[in-house]
């Protein structure tokens, strides 16, 4: 078990690079963590999912995004805390695969999914918080995987070794704030170049130039059924997708050393992200729809996962600087809005996500068309790992760190 840590540094290996604290200072007095939203939330995930086991009873968790998300929301929840239980979770949670050796078990580095290298900015965090070498062999191994991507003609990262050409949106967030921190921690700056390359062909070839939004993924050889057969993008500008590339953005750029050209180009690709995410904003709801730019549509609704996501990241790029305080007025509207709409809280006190789409993957099957229906009729449910991981992300911005 992890206890009482010293304060530590993220990204403080690379020169230049701003120190985030991997350990903050106690933000929470003992009454506002009795009445945080956000800590209830973690709390009960932790119940509901014991040592990270997120699927069925019976049914082993695998290694991947969903997970991932959890982990992420559970880390930020550590960071602005520092209540070593959080990061207790994260540990069990990772050890459940990662052998002394370094091996993942359920991890196939061959399917190159890039679903799979989330997980690795935990780690990292492991790493440096116990100094164990099993946590940096796993990460070596997805660093690998990264390297050995198979890749569009232009250099783009395929989304795996299934969907030949195909680059999403959610890519990016499964990819590059690990890859940039990795870079970071073992002094390897070269790779800013191929990070940023990935931003910028998907915003090249994925921008709406009426809207300023993206749509959800973009195939090179324009020959999936999905594709523009001009463009190669996918049909409509769903809202979770714009929230993964947007998150991507944000958690990237801490370890961007301040002086690096690099960091002056993605903080002009967030400015132009978030400018487009901020219009889409509905001005009854102070929320987002399903489809970014239909919001009378026919069926067309609002989505839990998606508005956690623009929260966050609006909230968190405005408290770091690195877009104007307004957009953090922007996503307190949107987490006032959210906990009147998607949080169910029982008389036993239980806290329930509600409201977050389940299964899309744009291109794995026929039946994942990207068409507007598609995105409309996906199954909704409570307590869906990628619901509540972005609300741990959301909550720890506005509840935890904002306000403290």
């Amino acid at each position: 078990m992890i206890r009482a840590l010293v304060t530590a540094s993220l990204g403080c290996t690379a020169r230049g690079v701003a120190c985030l604290l991997i350990v903050a200072t106690p933000l929470l007095t003992a009454q506002t963590k009795e009445e945080s939203l956000t800590l209830h939330a973690a709390n009960q995930a932790m119940v509901r999912w014991p040592d990270g086991h997120i699927s069925p009873r019976g049914r082993p968790t695998a290694w991947g995004f969903e997970l991932g998300i959890v982990l992420a929301g559970m880390n930020s929840v550590w960071t602005a805390t520092n209540d070593p239980m959080y990061l207790d979770y994260l540990q069990h949670a990772v050890d459940q695969f990662v052998q002394p050796d370094g091996t993942i078990v359920s991890y196939d580095s061959q399917a190159y999914a890039l679903n799979n290298i989330l997980i690795g900015r935990q780690l990292l965090t492991l790493y440096r918080a116990t100094h164990q070498e099993k946590y940096k062999l796993a990460a070596e191994k997805l660093r690998q995987q990264i390297a050995t991507q198979p890749r569009t003609v232009s250099g783009g990262v395929w989304h795996s070794r299934t969907t030949p050409n195909l680059m999403l949106l959610d890519d990016q967030f499964m990819l590059a704030p690990f890859y940039a921190e990795y870079a970071a921690t073992f002094h390897e700056p070269q790779d800013l170049d191929d990070i940023v390359k990935q931003f910028a062909l998907l915003e090249q070839h994925t921008r709406d130039a009426t809207t300023g939004l993206m749509f959800h993924g973009w195939d090179e050889s324009r020959t999936a059924p999905w594709a523009n057969v001009s463009t190669g993008t996918s049909a409509n500008l769903w809202a979770r997708g714009m929230g993964w590339y947007l998150m991507a953005l944000v958690d990237t750029l801490p370890y961007v050393p301040e002086h690096d050209p690099h960091r002056t180009v993605l903080l002009a690709m967030l400015h132009r992200a978030a400018a487009a995410v901020e219009r889409a904003q509905d001005p009854q709801s102070n929320l987002w729809y399903q489809i970014l730019d239909k919001p009378g549509a026919k069926e067309n609704y609002i989505e839990s996962s998606s508005v956690l996501m623009f929260t966050y990241a609006l909230g968190k790029s405005a408290r770091l600087g690195y877009l104007p305080k307004g957009y953090g007025i922007a996503a307190a509207r949107a987490w006032k809005a959210i906990r009147l709409r998607f949080i169910r809280t029982a008389a036993s006190g239980e806290v329930k996500i509600t409201g977050t789409v389940t299964h899309i993957a744009l291109g794995a099957s026929p039946a994942d068309d990207g068409s507007y229906d598609y995105y409309l009729h996906a199954p909704v449910v409570d307590d869906d790992p990628k619901g509540v991981g972005a609300f741990l992300l959301a909550g720890s911005e506005m509840e935890l760190l904002w306000h403290s």
